[in-house]
């Protein structure tokens, strides 16, 4: 299959793309780049993967028209990343990807890359069904981007618990990420609003889970998807106890509210019914990330996808 990953050079998509190459497939991975390539290089032992440079607001027919599937992992990813760049995550996450749709044949298969961040601090289990009532313009364009997506009969869009681990593109704003690097190399964690309560997602079970598309697409194309377990719904506090049992830290319960206000709890019912089940727990997880911030000290606050 000839499948084309926008966003292929960022932290999901690096991975992502690895897994469609190991699979034989012909990918071509698009991406402006804005971080180098060291991290890319890895790809190259593949035959079957080629590389465009270029920023998806200016995509074309040309760029799309060859390709069976659209993986739609361009954008401005995470609550920091979108505050601090509001004008560019309206114009990538929705302008963009309406011109993307507009392209799409309707036999082309497009998966979008979702959060579940627009069910907002409903406090409560949110299904699919559940009110969308985003917090923040990360959740705003986002769930806008997933409307313009679905819009189209072979779409289907997957919304993310929040993703964790190591990548060959990392990135630190990631609540797992951010909180074992700070227990690691600062030696004290603040906690806001330690009581709410995020769902969490190993980034090796999102790759699984996009890979289930080729075995269920013709039950899951028209539909979303909340992607996660059960298992993995922890408040903010829980996340610091567990790191505390590798490193040694503080944790400061502060008083004052989180900016992100998220707190909700997911269930995850409709994918699990296809047999996704996350193979990586979240301590799992801490662990790998305690061995790489140990290594390495980032250079950024947080990145674009």
């Amino acid at each position: 299959m000839k499948i084309l990953v926008l966003g292929g050079a960022g932290y999901k998509g690096l991975m992502l793309s690895s897994k469609l190459l190991e699979n034989n497939n012909e990918v071509t991975i698009f991406d402006n780049f804005m971080y180098g390539y060291d991290s890319s290089l890895f790809l190259f032992k593949y035959p079957k993967v080629t590389f465009i440079q270029k920023d998806i607001i200016n995509i074309e027919e040309k760029d799309v028209a060859p390709y069976d599937m659209i993986f739609h992992l361009a954008g401005i990813s995470g609550y920091p990343a979108c505050e601090a760049n509001p004008n560019s995550a309206h114009t990538i996450n929705i302008t963009a990807t309406k011109s993307l749709v507009s392209l799409l044949s309707k036999e082309q298969i497009l998966i979008n890359p979702s959060t579940t961040s627009f069910y907002g601090n409903s406090g409560t289990l949110c299904t699919e069904e559940s009110p969308i009532t985003p917090i923040s313009l990360y959740g705003i364009t986002k769930y806008e981007a997933e409307k313009i997506c679905m819009e189209r009969e072979n779409s289907i869009s997957f919304r993310f618990a929040t993703i964790f681990g190591v990548a060959p593109r990392m990135r630190w704003d990631l609540m797992p990420n951010d909180f074992v690097m700070r227990a690691v190399q600062e030696r004290t964690l603040v906690l806001f609003d330690a009581k709410s309560v995020r769902t969490f997602l190993h980034i090796d079970d999102a790759i699984r889970s996009y890979m289930m598309v080729f075995d269920n697409l013709k039950v899951m194309k028209g539909n979303v998807y909340n992607v996660g377990d059960e298992s993995m719904n922890f408040s903010k506090m829980q996340l610091a106890e567990i790191i505390k049992k590798y490193v040694d830290f503080s944790i400061i319960d502060s008083t004052l509210p989180d900016l992100d206000g998220r707190n909700f709890i997911i269930q995850f019912d409709k994918i699990s019914r296809l047999g996704f089940t996350p193979q990586k727990t979240l301590e799992d997880g801490i662990k790998d990330l305690i061995k790489f911030f140990k290594f390495y000290k980032p250079t950024r606050p947080f990145n674009v996808i």
